[in-house]
């Protein structure tokens, strides 16, 4: 659609996804200079329909970002009280002291938090400052000038099935600025074309990803202990992944139940949501449920790779921010103040060179930022956890890991810098290699079935529009992956999107679109990297509530 004209706007910073890091990168811009320009493009249907994280916040980006967040009304409501560590057995557990964790692994000073919500507030507190908040607009193209990102394209809507033009086609308008903010989150669709185009990740280890699925259950109040955060590791998952699960105590007497799996696991067997309706089986978990209700569902991929991961930030007109680089801190799974953190330091490089006089150059001062700054810190400490799991597997890492992020705190590692090798696609063996795994029937009361835990992310697209998975090759998932890999997108998907179905006595790959959360991770795990996740038209997908 790029020979269709439209109409154009004009910025000083155009900023594409209304989470934590372009929210704050949006405050600090208009902090720095009330004049400027901002606005910011969201495709969800409100701010925060589309946030989805654990999420125990550490306040320290927001403690930069606007000291007075307390005076303000900021909704961190329910600080961390009690931190719990469990290695599950199948029918028991065995609470991991506290005491040797490194103190980065100390949760206390931080919050429970709905990151939806802490979105939705602080995206009051930037239209306070004036800065312009599209909701419902979908970005769907970058527009470029030479070599140059010069804005995007947001707002098309009703095109026709197969992607054409139709009567009722609104081409949507393009947003020039003299910088792009890319904070898409994990895997975004213009993130990845332009760490392609401008060959980004060179030189840099692949990234890792995992799959965190998360319910919000209301339990019994005699249950429930405001502010305890467990995290537990071992069962259901033991030796075929990695990964683990999350229970977090927030107030009215609700509780977040997460699950995490890394998606470098080798059988393609594995179905992840599965794995995460099993752990609400266990008896610590089953006692905690028992009597309450689940009340929202979601899913989202996370990115995992950590410093060694990170890309090359900038080129030319153009920053990635967040989850767009992958700054999540995987021991202590958190990333959402490394977030803020670099959207206020990709604000204030923009804001020295408009300053300047400068238009549309790379913002070297932002990279170093974050590389040398206090994400690069919070990383570099961490940075060979999550390769020592892959290597040596859960037990051996713990002891490792911990060894290793206690000399990190002293500054040196006996490790180096550990390469991750291999993508998650990669990583996927054939099945002929493994065995089948049964899973459990969901019993309609602690776990449930797919379609089911999909209608409580109140998923929706338009039916008509175009599907926005794309097969590369449509003849691969039942002429490679299905004898190959007995077609893993059966399973990895948490919303059921991908199903094989006989019709008229022939095998047919069927792509249900309108179930898709934005997860993104058949985009990550496909063995083939035969799918391309593309946003759909503004507005669709989950509407989270509170997540």
């Amino acid at each position: 659609m790029a020979d269709i004209e439209r109409e154009a706007m004009e910025y000083d910073v155009v900023i594409v996804g209304a989470g934590p890091a372009g929210l704050s990168a949006a405050i600090r811009l208009k902090q720095l200079d009330a004049d400027l320009q901002v606005v910011v493009l969201e495709k969800g249907s409100e701010v925060g329909a589309h946030i989805l994280s654990g999420a125990v916040l550490d306040p320290c980006g927001l403690d930069a970002l606007i000291p007075d967040w307390k005076e303000k009304g900021a909704p961190l409501n329910t600080p961390v009280k009690h931190d719990n560590f469990y290695m599950l057995g199948e029918a028991g557990q065995i609470r991991i002291p506290n005491f040797p964790m490194p103190p980065l692994m100390n949760n206390h000073g931080n919050y429970i938090v709905s990151m939806g919500n802490v979105c939705r507030w602080m995206a009051e507190q930037a239209e306070e400052l004036g800065v312009e908040i599209f909701p419902g607009m979908a970005c769907s193209e970058l527009v470029f000038d030479g070599d140059r990102v010069k804005g995007v394209v947001a707002g098309v809507f009703g095109l026709e099935a197969d992607g054409s033009i139709g009567e009722n086609t609104e081409p949507g308008m393009e947003l020039h600025g003299k910088y792009v903010f890319l904070s898409e989150g994990v895997r975004g669709s213009l993130a990845k074309e332009v760490i392609a185009k401008y060959d980004l990740a060179q030189g840099h280890e692949p990234q890792k990803f995992g799959i965190g699925m998360k319910e919000i259950w209301e339990i019994d109040p005699a249950k429930h202990k405001e502010g305890t955060v467990t995290h537990t590791m071992g069962w259901p998952l033991g030796s075929k992944a990695g990964g683990g699960s999350f229970v977090y105590h927030l107030e009215n007497n609700q509780v977040y139940v997460g699950f995490v799996v890394h998606l470098n696991y080798k059988n393609p067997h594995l179905f992840p949501y599965m794995e995460f309706q099993q752990f609400k089986h266990h008896p610590m978990i089953a006692e905690l449920l028992e009597g309450g209700k689940r009340v929202a569902y979601g899913a989202r991929a996370i990115s995992e790779g950590g410093y060694q991961s990170m890309p090359k930030m900038v080129a030319p007109g153009v920053a990635l921010l967040g989850c767009s680089v992958g700054m999540v801190n995987v021991p202590r799974i958190k990333g959402n103040h490394n977030a803020m953190l670099s959207g206020m330091a990709a604000a204030e490089a923009a804001e020295a060179a408009i300053k300047a006089g400068r238009m549309g150059d790379e913002l070297s001062d932002y990279e170093a930022e974050v590389r040398t700054g206090a994400i690069g810190k919070d990383l570099k400490k961490v940075r060979n956890v999550k390769p020592m799991w892959s290597k040596w597997g859960l037990l051996p890492s713990l002891a490792l890991g911990g060894l290793d992020m206690w000399t990190n705190t002293l500054g040196f590692s006996l490790f180096g810098t550990l390469k991750h090798g291999k993508n998650d696609a990669e990583a996927t063996e054939p099945a002929d290699k493994h065995k089948k795994i049964d899973y459990p029937k969901p019993d309609g009361k602690l776990s449930f079935d797919r379609l089911t835990n999909v209608s409580f992310s109140m998923t929706n697209h338009e039916e008509s529009q175009p599907a926005h998975l794309h097969l590369k090759d449509a003849s691969v998932p039942l002429g490679v992956n299905l004898p190959k890999y007995a077609e893993p997108a059966q399973r990895y998907c948490p919303a059921g999107v991908y199903e094989i179905v006989e019709k008229d006595g022939k095998e047919e790959f069927v792509i249900n679109f309108q179930n898709c959360v934005h997860c993104k991770t058949c985009d990550i795990k496909d063995p083939s990297q035969n799918i391309n996740w593309v946003c759909p038209q503004g507005g669709d997908g989950p509407n989270y509530p509170n997540m």
